[in-house]
């Protein structure tokens, strides 16, 4: 068995960090979000991945390399434009062969292991296995019309769900997808859609089983999910100090301290995690927090948010949550008067001031 994973696209919804960088590096955790996923396909015993990248990006491959950190081999497969997750198949036909195979969305997160549903593909006999999630927001994604154990449709964005499941991020197919793909048309949006793709697997009476995800499942799409998907991470880590903690600091909850941070006159209440060389001082460092290498926090509070690297935080007198700060962001108290609000601001940001 092989696998397949995506890193393409444009990131539309998460701009600005998306102007600058690839979507699926941006950090979870303090970890790519793209490691997760080769993380998860290694684990199986998998050695041989796919990874289909926007055709003039080298971001992706000059972080991920050729896999040997992972004890995988990966190959890269360049995708001219983002034409749809069943293009992304399409194209990548040579590679797979006919071997059965993982498809999985490179910017999606999930809770545990991918052996359960490999078992299921192989001991169901089927020719392709669905992971179905409940969701709020079902018209967001491809959606199951269920009938008992029966998939009866997939409508991909349906303006009317048939049902409260998304068809989730991680897919298992035999070769026979390969004819699906090659025979749907491109929709109203100029796509090949997965969606499409399965109908067409069930108009030709293929097999086509299906679980529902029972843990949590995130796409990390829109900055929402990033945080969220950030706090279910750190939900589940385990403390390691490897930084330095001044006598004046206090520590409590699940903290993640990187080889070369310092806490100085600070809380930090987990779970958070603090990057290589970044300094905190003089400030509190909330619940669900990750910030990232090479960072300067002093006289401020921040909770709940996602800060990149490079970032600086200086005498910020009001707590700043639920944020998500790109590379090298300055949030800094002004001096001198007028007493104003100062931005320099890119397409596509957001801020919100009370």
């Amino acid at each position: 068995m092989k696998a397949l994973i995506t890193s393409g696209g444009k990131g539309t919804r998460l701009r600005p960090l998306t102007h600058t960088q690839n979507k699926h590096l941006i950090p979870i955790a303090n970890k790519p979000i793209l490691h997760y996923a080769i993380e998860k396909v290694a684990d199986t015993g998998i050695k041989e991945i796919g990874i289909v990248t926007n055709q003039e990006c080298e971001e992706v491959i000059n972080e991920i390399g050729d896999g040997s950190r992972w004890g995988v081999k990966i190959r890269y497969i360049p995708q001219e434009a983002p034409l749809g997750l069943a293009h992304v198949i399409k194209i990548s036909e040579d590679f797979i062969g006919k071997e059965p195979f993982v498809f999985y969305l490179g910017d999606n997160m999930v809770v545990g292991g991918l052996e359960r549903f490999i078992n299921a593909f192989e001991g169901d006999s089927v020719n392709c296995y669905l992971t179905l999630a409940r969701v709020k927001d079902p018209e967001r994604f491809g959606v199951p019309e269920i009938d008992g154990n029966r998939i009866l449709r997939v409508e991909e964005k349906p303006r009317i769900p048939k049902s409260q499941f998304a068809v989730a991020g991680i897919y298992i197919y035999d070769h026979h997808i390969f004819e699906a793909v090659n025979s749907i048309e491109p929709s109203a949006r100029g796509e090949l859609e997965i969606s499409d793709a399965h109908q067409y697997l069930l108009d030709h009476d293929y097999k086509v089983g299906f679980t529902e995800i029972t843990g949590w499942w995130k796409d990390t799409g829109k900055p929402v999910d990033l945080l969220e998907a950030n706090r279910l991470i750190l939900e589940h880590q385990k403390s390691e100090i490897k930084g330095e903690v001044d006598e004046n600091s206090f520590i409590a909850g699940n903290v993640v301290l990187q080889p070369g941070a310092k806490i100085i006159d600070s809380t930090i209440r987990g779970p958070a995690i603090i990057g290589k060389n970044t300094v905190v001082k003089n400030s509190y460092i909330g619940p669900f927090t990750s910030i990232y290498d090479d960072c300067i926090i002093n006289n401020s509070e921040v909770e709940f948010s996602i800060v990149l690297s490079q970032c600086q935080i200086i005498d910020v007198g009001i707590r700043i949550e639920s944020s998500l700060l790109g590379k090298d962001v300055q949030i800094i108290n002004a001096v001198g008067k007028p007493k104003t609000h100062k931005f320099m601001i890119g397409d596509q940001s957001r801020v919100e001031l009370y």
